[in-house]
This record gives C-alpha cells, structure tokens and sequence, in this order.
C-alpha cells in the first residue's frame, strides 16, 4: 500500500499545482491579455494528470478500502484550487491511522489484578449461629 499512497500524493501535488496555475495564471492571460495559448496547453496538461490522478485515486482506495466520501473528496479535489493538497493531508493521514500497528495492553505480572477482576460484594451474608442446624433464629 506504500506505492499506492506514494503515487497518490505525488499526483495529488501535480494537480493541484496544475490546477492553481490554470485558473490563476492561464485563465487570466486568456481573458485579460488575450494570450490563449497558454490556457490551452496548461488545460490539456492539467486534463491528463487529472486522467493520471484519477487512476492512482481508484486504486488507492480499493487498496485501503477508503470511503465511499472519501472517494467522492478525491475525485473532486481535481475540480477546486487549493482543495488537492487539504484532501492529500486528511486521505495521508487515515491511511497512515489505519496501517499503524495497535498497541497492545501493558502485560500483566503473576499475582497482579487485572481490569477484569470482579469488585468485592457488597451485600451481607447472613450467617446461622453454631448448632441451629441451619435454621434461623427468630429476635
């Protein structure tokens, strides 16, 4: 699963720089400066590491068996500035709290109380005096 996540953060980062770069610096060019070029070729670079992206999204999450949301935030990290490198962070770091080993209780010694020792009663047993053969007596 290394790969897995390896591959999807460095894909996440290049479209999400892609992505910036296309709505803050192409798409203004286009418009402002009447410089389409540059919209062109960054779009059609952004829309193939998107493809790319996707395909590392899709097999991490069948790896680490994610989410179906965390599918959807993924694959909508492409579409947002900015929303690439928050969503890396959150799908990093479930994947890193998933594969980490648990830790296992402190062991217990001989003769040590564990958590699972019964508290001591505490109803009062009603005792027969000596003799009575088991029968009560009456005050």
């Amino acid at each position: 699963m290394n790969g897995a996540l390896k591959r999807y953060r460095i894909m996440a980062y290049a479209v999400g720089i892609g992505l910036i770069l296309l709505v803050v610096v192409a798409v203004p060019l286009k418009y402002w400066a009447g410089v389409p070029e540059v919209a062109k070729v960054v779009g059609q670079v952004h829309g193939a590491l998107y493809i790319l992206y996707l395909v590392a999204v899709l097999d991490l999450f069948r790896r680490a068996r994610l989410s179906p949301l965390s599918l959807l935030a993924m694959v909508a990290a492409g579409f947002l500035p900015g929303l690439a490198f928050f969503v890396e962070r959150r799908i990093t770091a479930t994947v890193v709290e998933r594969r980490a080993p648990r830790p296992e209780p402190p062991s217990q010694g001989p003769g040590q109380e564990t958590s699972t020792t019964r508290a001591p009663s505490t109803t009062t047993a009603t005792t027969t005096p000596p003799g009575s053969g088991g029968r009560r007596r009456s005050s």
